[in-house]
């Protein structure tokens, strides 16, 4: 599920963490990695049920309004375009979702008059309303609009936030990582479809875990090391006076050029560059670009960054 960005991600995220615990565990931090990692995971799924419940809560309404002592016209005649969905009816009725949410006891039990008000705000949406009130019927007029409703409005109520929030320390932060897998989920579904697929935890067997391990045990068993490369790679600066999150991208992408004979430096120049654009200040990729680019100069002239394969200079 996570691609390597993700896993650069992760790992900076914990690092955080564990270079400004005075305790320096490193055995709690690689299992809060690995928890961070089953979290994330568990949001994944989370956030495509809590989709797939939209169904059956639209259902429950349209049975209700039938009941009525005295119906309206709408009541007895409903619009049922939303339950009719054909991206959300797939993932209603998915048993890989179902057997993906047993496994990992991932669920809405507690959370139900959450996902009921998420409903309600939902038919009142302007997103919603004008689905709804559309005579284009389409597969895609479907998928983009169950696609537009998820982004624009579910995962932005505040309700909904305030609930990650007290689940998990890491969901907030997940949210948009998580959202992403969620939308490339609904994407790859097509209109033959009568399952649909979720996401493994592992993309690619054991190699992504592997990468991650590796990135995560190297950056901390070369910290002295890399740190003194950084001090003389900065020269007129002291090293206190890099932030912490700056120091911690540059010990990663130290680690990985070493580390990683395969991955090209400039693939991991530019990852390394670009989760400072994200994480740090305004300034602060160009700092960084300059002191790697010169580091990795000067390691792969002493011999201590060897690439392997044409093109991974």
């Amino acid at each position: 599920m996570l691609n390597r960005r993700h896993l650069r991600i992760k790992i900076l995220q914990i690092l955080y963490g564990f270079y400004q615990d005075e305790d320096l565990d490193t055995t709690k931090a690689k299992k809060a990695l690995d928890h961070s990692i089953d979290k994330m995971y568990q949001l994944y799924l989370l956030l495509i049920s809590m989709i797939a419940e939209m169904q059956g809560l639209a259902i429950d309404k349209i049975e209700v309004g039938r009941k009525k002592q005295l119906p309206t016209e709408e009541d007895l005649h409903p619009n049922t375009k939303f339950v009719r969905n054909a991206p959300l009816r797939v993932l209603a009725n998915s048993k890989q979702l179902k057997n993906r949410l047993s496994e990992t006891g991932v669920g809405w039990g507690k959370h139900r008059e959450l996902l009921r008000n998420l409903h309600r705000s939902l038919i009142e949406d302007e997103e919603y309303i004008t689905y709804m009130s559309s005579d284009e019927r389409s597969f895609r007029h479907d998928r983009e609009s169950l696609l537009r409703m998820f982004r624009k409005h579910l995962i932005n109520e505040a309700p909904f936030q305030e609930m990650l929030e007290e689940e998990s320390i890491f969901w907030v932060d997940d949210l948009d990582l998580a959202s992403s897998m969620v939308i490339k989920t609904i994407k790859n579904i097509n209109e033959e479809d009568e399952e649909v697929y979720i996401m493994p935890v592992w993309r690619n067997d054991d190699d992504d875990k592997d990468f991650m391990d590796s990135l995560f045990t190297q950056t901390l068993a070369q910290g002295v090391l890399n740190e003194e490369l950084i001090k003389e790679g900065a020269q007129n600066w002291e090293l206190e006076r890099i932030a912490l999150i700056d120091r911690i991208l540059m010990k990663m992408a130290l680690a990985e050029a070493k580390t990683f004979e395969s991955i090209p430096l400039k693939v991991t120049l530019n990852e390394y560059i670009e989760l400072s654009k994200y994480y740090s200040t305004e300034k602060s990729h160009g700092f960084i670009n300059g002191i790697l680019d010169q580091l990795f100069t000067s390691l792969q002239e002493s011999g201590d960054i060897k690439k392997t394969g044409r093109g991974l200079i």
